[in-house]
């Protein structure tokens, strides 16, 4: 799930509508380039998993919530979290771009590629690769973003599968995680 303003808003809406159980990997990503990330302080009061900020060759886990470091890209690679140093420390970052990116190439599980409020469009560029390697694509809806230039950028996109609120965005992960607990 990747934002920047006004994302942890929708981050503490979405945590606090999911079970702990789904056998889901949450991975938040707060564009921050020169400010210390505090998201894996404040988010454990709204979840019952673990929060976990990212560090090099960390394990992938089911029901743990992971954030990135702030000055970081993430890859993924053998089942692990790769950490490199940020390739655009000017501008506007990219970094939910380039995991999303890396999640296609290297990740054999299943794909949500959630993107929340925020000012520019990091991670629109790669919605559609999600997609075409059978990944789905949520937006939050932008009237429920107190910045919508994210989710707006992500929609124009033209590969997002469903437009939602938070509570939304929680709903339809359940679904998809558990479809068989779950009744459309």
């Amino acid at each position: 799930m990747g934002g920047s303003a006004g994302g942890l808003d929708a981050y503490i809406r979405l945590l606090q509508n999911q079970p702990t159980d789904m056998g889901v990997t949450i991975v938040i990503f707060n564009n921050l380039r020169n400010l210390t990330t505090m998201l894996h302080e404040i988010l454990p009061r709204y979840t019952k998993m673990p929060v976990e900020l990212i560090t090099e060759k960390l394990d992938i886990k089911p029901n743990h919530v992971f954030i990135i470091p702030e000055q970081s890209d993430l890859h993924v690679l053998n089942d692990e979290f790769r950490l490199k140093p940020i390739s655009k420390p000017h501008g506007w970052p990219d970094v939910i771009t380039i995991f999303l990116r890396s999640l296609t190439q290297n990740w054999d599980g299943k794909i949500i590629a959630v993107i929340v409020s925020g000012y520019d469009g990091d991670g629109a560029e790669a919605l559609c690769g999600i997609k075409e390697v059978g990944g789905i694509t949520i937006a939050q809806k932008p009237e429920t973003a107190s910045q919508p230039d994210m989710p707006e950028t992500a929609i124009a996109s033209g590969c997002i599968d469903y437009v939602l609120s938070p509570e939304g965005i929680a709903q339809r992960i359940i679904k998809i995680a558990l479809p068989d607990k779950v009744e459309d």
